[in-house]
C-alpha cells in the first residue's frame, strides 16, 4: 500500500507500507539444497556403518561355527547315530559364499562330500550360506601378520578332536598340520574382517 500527497504541516511527503513476509525462490532452493546434502551425508555414513556392523556379525557367526565344531569335537557328539573322531569346519575358495560344519566320519581330518548312495559329512543345517554380497575373500595358512601379507590357500579344513581343544589345521587337503589359519571376509563396499584360528584352539576376530 502506498500513500502519497499527505501533508504534515506545510510539507507534503510520501510513505509506504510494504509486507516482506515469505521466502524468495532462490532462498527456498538454497535451503532445499542444504537439506539434500546433509541427508545424503547421513545416509552414506549410515550405510557404511551398517555395512561394517553386518560384516562384524558375519565374522562372529563364522567364529561361532568354528567354536561349535570345537565343542562337538571335545564332547564326542554323536553324528548320524554313531561317533566320529572329530568335528571340523571346511572352507574353499571355489565356494566363497558358503562354508560347512562337518563330522569327520573317516578320521582323515578333511571334509568329504560323500558319493551317490553315501551321505556326506555335513552337519545340518550346514552348509551355511553367506548373503547380501558378503563373501569369503581369502583363506590363509599360516595366518601371517595381516590379511594382506598372509599366505593364500584354496582350501582350509579345521578339525577338533577330544580330549584337547587343539585345532588340526590343514591347507589344500594336505596332511601337514599348520600352526594357524585366517579366514578373510569382505563386504560389498570392500571392508574386511578376519577370523583367526590357532593350533592351540584359540579363535578370535580381527
Amino acid at each position: 500500500m502506498v500513500l502519497t500527497n499527505v501533508r504534515r504541516g506545510n510539507t507534503p511527503y510520501h510513505f509506504s507500507l510494504k509486507s516482506d513476509k515469505g521466502f524468495t525462490l532462490i532462498e527456498l532452493l538454497a535451503v532445499a539444497g542444504i537439506i539434500v546434502l546433509i541427508t545424503s551425508l547421513i545416509l552414506v555414513n549410515n550405510n557404511k556403518f551398517g555395512g561394517k556392523i553386518l560384516l562384524e556379525n558375519l565374522a562372529y557367526d563364522v567364529a561361532l561355527s568354528i567354536r561349535q565344531a570345537q565343542v562337538y569335537g571335545i564332547s564326542v557328539r554323536q553324528f548320524e547315530g554313531g561317533f566320529t573322531s572329530g568335528y571340523g569346519v571346511y572352507f574353499n575358495m571355489t565356494s566363497q559364499k558358503a562354508y560347512s560344519l562337518f563330522g569327520d566320519k573317516n578320521g582323515d581330518g578333511l571334509w568329504n562330500p560323500g558319493t551317490p548312495g553315501t551321505p556326506g559329512e555335513d552337519v545340518k543345517p550346514s552348509p551355511y550360506s553367506i548373503e547380501r554380497g558378503y563373501h569369503i575373500y581369502k583363506l590363509c595358512a599360516p595366518r601371517g601378520a595381516n590379511a594382506s601379507t598372509c599366505t593364500a590357500v584354496n582350501r582350509l579344513d579345521i578339525v577338533f578332536r577330544r580330549p584337547e581343544p587343539d585345532a588340526y589345521i590343514r591347507r589344500n587337503g594336505l596332511a601337514a598340520v599348520q600352526e594357524s589359519a585366517r579366514i578373510v571376509l569382505r563386504s560389498p563396499r570392500g571392508d574386511e574382517a578376519s577370523v583367526v584360528v590357532h593350533v592351540t584352539g584359540q579363535i578370535s576376530v580381527e
